[in-house]
């Protein structure tokens, strides 16, 4: 007879999963969660989100009692570990013998069998000393931080040359936060107050946004899908950075918008919304499957003015040349503003992003002639380093003459801008985007 499913048994297959196959923790998780019950569900979630949050900080102390370096264990004994030394450490709920004694019965299951006496012996000597660890050493502030946060060095020198010591140290520790659960109002169907009231007869709180408007912040939520003003349309699940894209851009009603990498959708939606759903808005990206999701969260939030096309971002379409009052361009990024909700994009290598930066100009440079003369196109990233964000569009400008930066105002603690801004999470409590408008000469 064959054993029910477990937490740690999918944590695990998980978590192979993403080192072999090089998937993403959260498809990953949708992959494998089926059959588990609800609790079972959550704490697989919880367990694999913070193995891959805390990765680095958990080989530190499991190197410490190990008699063998945590790269040189043979996997998956390293991720069984995890495991076991995430639990001891970061989830009170689960008692040391149990996050123990299940540690030992996956390694027994494994090919790795014979090591379970290995994965006893450490897991034991971290429970034993939980509350007197081995202190990291501070002599170089990358190495600590990057051991402390579980970013990788590059990365962290990266931060300590734009930031400092003190607000690298607080962005990392944002990073390992929880963000904040936000939504836009559907302004075309309710309004805030309504919105916050029918959700707390369903036992959400909602509170406004402390400084973006039209959005509020969550709590107590469950499955979001549950919820009849979900099901209604009533609101759209969106960072508040995300939303400022569009209010940024300026859309109106009456105008056509091209939206150049536009899946989930968030930023085609959130137009239309600013558009009282009157107008056009091309909403383009390379796979259908996204493109179908799009036409679904439209149906839902009950949007006409949105239109779907399958497009490259850096294909050029002769038809659409001047056509648009508005061409938003969303880039494909490192990621590394939304750490927080994608802790695994911590562990992308410097290397991996040499050659974004010539994929966003070659989109940016390609979506520029869609703009109609005097309208506006907006960049945006949901990453915070600039070789990504000002560094794109510096050079974009000295390219396009006819194109200019156009201030905007922001509320604080933003305020005004010379047309462009990045967003950092401990700043601003946002994900980090970063968002450039630009203005074609009449």
């Amino acid at each position: 007879m064959t054993s029910p499913k477990t937490a740690r048994d999918t944590a695990l297959r998980v978590l192979v999963s993403c080192r072999v196959n090089g998937a993403w923790a959260d498809a990953a998780l949708k992959a494998h969660l089926d059959g588990l019950s609800g609790p079972e569900a959550a704490l697989c979630s919880r367990i694999v989100y913070g193995v891959t949050q805390n990765r680095m900080l958990l080989d530190f102390y499991i190197g410490a009692y190990c008699t063998q370096k945590p790269d040189h264990l043979q996997p998956p004994l390293l991720d069984i570990l995890r495991i076991g030394a995430y639990q001891i450490l970061f989830l009170d709920k689960v008692p040391d013998s149990a996050a123990v004694n299940t540690s030992v019965e996956l390694a027994k299951r494994s090919k790795r069998g014979q090591a379970s006496g290995l994965v006893n012996a450490v897991l034991r000597k971290i429970a034993q000393n939980k509350n007197d660890l081995p202190p990291i050493p501070d002599r170089d502030p990358e190495r600590y931080l990057s051991i402390r946060y579980s970013h990788p060095k590059w990365l962290v020198k990266r931060l300590l040359a734009l930031l400092g010591r003190e607000e690298t140290e607080a962005f990392l520790a944002a990073d390992n936060g929880v963000a904040p659960l936000t939504i836009q109002v559907n302004p075309l169907k309710t309004d805030g107050a309504a919105l916050a009231a029918q959700l707390a007869e369903a036992g959400v709180t909602a509170r406004p946004h402390g400084w973006v408007p039209g959005c509020l912040e969550l709590s107590g939520t469950g499955d979001l899908t549950a919820l009849a003003p979900f099901r209604e349309g009533k609101f759209l699940v969106q960072d508040p950075a995300a939303r400022l894209v569009s209010m940024i851009a300026g859309a109106e009603p009456g105008q056509r918008v091209l939206d150049v990498c536009a899946a989930p959708g968030g930023k085609s939606f959130s137009a239309a919304f600013a558009m009282e759903d009157r107008g056009h808005i091309l909403a383009c990206d390379l796979h259908e499957n996204k493109l179908k999701r799009i036409r679904e969260g439209a149906q839902r939030l009950g949007l006409s003015c949105i239109e779907t096309a399958a497009a490259d971002g850096r294909t050029a379409h002769a038809e659409w040349a001047g056509a648009f009052d508005v061409v938003l361009v969303d880039a494909p990024c490192s990621g590394l503003g939304i750490i927080r909700k994608k802790p695994d994009a911590r562990y992308k290598r410097a290397d991996d992003l040499f050659t974004l930066p010539m994929i966003q100009g070659a989109i940016l440079d390609n979506a520029a002639a869609y703009v109609r003369p005097g309208g506006t196109l907006v960049y945006s990233t949901c990453t915070v380093l600039p070789e990504e964000n000002q560094q794109v569009t510096d050079v974009f400008l000295t390219e396009h003459p006819e194109f200019s930066r156009e201030s905007f105002s922001l509320p604080e603690p933003v305020g005004e801008t010379e047309g462009q801004v990045t967003l950092w999470p401990q700043r601003h409590g946002t994900d980090g985007f970063y968002i450039c408008r630009m203005r074609r000469q009449a």
